[in-house]
């Protein structure tokens, strides 16, 4: 059994987690990346994901459905090893994956749903 960790412990764990994984995996990392556990969720923002060619296809509506297609598609196929690594920090199992990305804003948001309230059992943990 994994030690339980505090909550701010692992939504910074997760920041960085990902932070990795976009600059791995999709050759770019973020400006700014935000975690939050929030009962049996956990929520990833990241911010300043496009890069420059990515913006400047974003300026069409074929460019922006191009880079969202793209993005899902890179997402999918990464699915499980984003899974994993949420699985290693936090203390419960991944049930699923929810994304979108922003093309105005450069914003992208990934959902993480969990098997159990994560939340509560640290709350009940360090209470």
């Amino acid at each position: 059994m994994k030690p339980i960790k505090k909550k701010g412990q692992m939504e910074a764990e997760i920041s960085n987690a990902m932070v990795q994984f976009e600059k791995e995996y999709m050759g770019r990392g973020p400006i700014e990346t935000k975690t939050y556990i929030m009962d049996d969720m956990i929520l990833v923002r990241l911010n300043g994901v496009l890069t420059h060619a990515e913006q400047q296809l974003a300026k069409n509506p074929t460019g922006t459905e191009l880079i969202k297609k793209i993005r899902a598609n890179l997402l999918e196929q990464a699915r499980a090893l984003l899974i994993e690594t949420i699985e290693k920090i936090v203390p419960v199992k991944v049930v699923s994956l929810h994304t979108d990305i922003s093309t105005k804003t450069g914003e992208r948001v990934i959902i993480f749903t969990l098997m159990e309230n994560l939340e509560q059992q640290l709350s009940n943990h360090f209470s």
